[in-house]
């Protein structure tokens, strides 16, 4: 188990010095290099993609338990995989944020060719299990490798603004591959899901990265407020949240409920968004955007699941 005390230590791989950080044992070292946080989420959507699949396809919950095994596994393995190799690459500036400067590859307690050994091994293990469900679910979970590793990861993230954007691709991905593990013919719904989950993201890293600016900036890292200030960010989110609105209309077979709470987060949302955009304080009116869209995307999937059961 791990304490509450620090320890000093020097790290030589990335030209940091004296940083804090906290002891911890094998398996929390392990949780960070996989962003387990990030795993989890997701397993929520991949998990809501695939009970909606089964529930419009007229199929039983319990007959399917293998299917579900091999998905969520599957799934959970290559976000992991693929939030390790994100680990191994940013290891050069992941020392320059407060958020990532106790991250196992920053502070040299594990090498970094095993990070990426364990990546590469955890993605193929992923990709063997979500064979076993359609060759569908298969295709789209290594689509959503590919576009988090190379063209985020690699690419984007370190040269263009629009690196939010091209990350939410992957951060869409999860529901459409729980829905095809069950219906490889993806339905208008399964992309609704996929369209929700990319609209979602832009505001709610871009009110990440106002509260992180100075972090982003020291890491060299295009993002929007770093690039654009904080007045053209906060004009974006609000772009983006109210491109949120018509999306629960494409969703109306999950029924009037879903419908009126779905739209109420939406108004809520955006509401909360006006009623703040005068504030004085950026980063407080950044912090309850991004405290909402939290609570706002757990709601919405949970919720999607729910009213199929009433």
């Amino acid at each position: 188990m791990s304490n509450s005390k620090t320890i000093n230590d020097t790290v030589m791989d990335n030209g940091a010095t004296s940083l804090q950080i906290e002891e911890t044992n094998v398996w929390k070292d392990f949780l960070a290099l996989i962003k387990i946080g990030i795993v989890n989420s997701n397993a929520i959507t991949t998990f809501t993609g695939f009970w909606l699949a089964l529930h419009f396809s007229g199929l039983r919950f319990l007959d399917n338990l293998d299917i579900l095994f091999f998905t969520m596994m599957g799934s959970s393995l290559i976000i992991a995989g693929s939030c390790s190799i994100n680990n191994y690459y940013d290891r050069d500036i992941d020392h320059l944020m407060d958020r990532t400067k106790s991250r196992p590859t920053v502070t040299g307690k594990v090498m970094p060719y095993k990070v990426l050994v364990m990546g590469v091994f955890l993605i193929v293990l992923g990709t063997l299990l979500l064979m076993l469900t359609t060759w569908t679910a298969t295709v789209i979970g290594l689509v959503g490798v590919f576009t988090y590793v190379v063209l985020y990861t690699m690419w984007s993230k370190r040269q263009f603004v629009s690196n939010t954007i091209v990350g939410s691709i992957s951060g869409a991905v999860p529901p459409l591959i729980g829905w095809a593990a069950i219906d490889g013919n993806l339905s208008t719904m399964a992309w609704m899901l996929f369209l929700l989950m990319f609209v979602w993201q832009p505001p709610h890293f871009y009110a990440l990265a106002m509260r992180r600016v100075e972090e982003y900036r020291a890491a060299g890292i295009p993002m929007l407020p770093v690039v654009k200030g904080f007045a053209v960010t906060k004009k974006h989110i609000l772009i983006w949240v109210a491109a949120l609105l018509p999306i629960p209309f494409f969703l109306t077979s999950l029924g009037l409920p879903f419908l009126i709470l779905s739209t109420a987060l939406n108004l809520g949302w955006l509401g909360l968004g006006i009623y703040g955009y005068k504030s004085k304080d950026d980063i407080k009116w950044a912090k309850s955007m991004f405290l909402y869209s939290l609570q706002y995307l757990t709601i919405m999937f949970v919720a999607m699941v729910i009213v199929t059961l009433l």
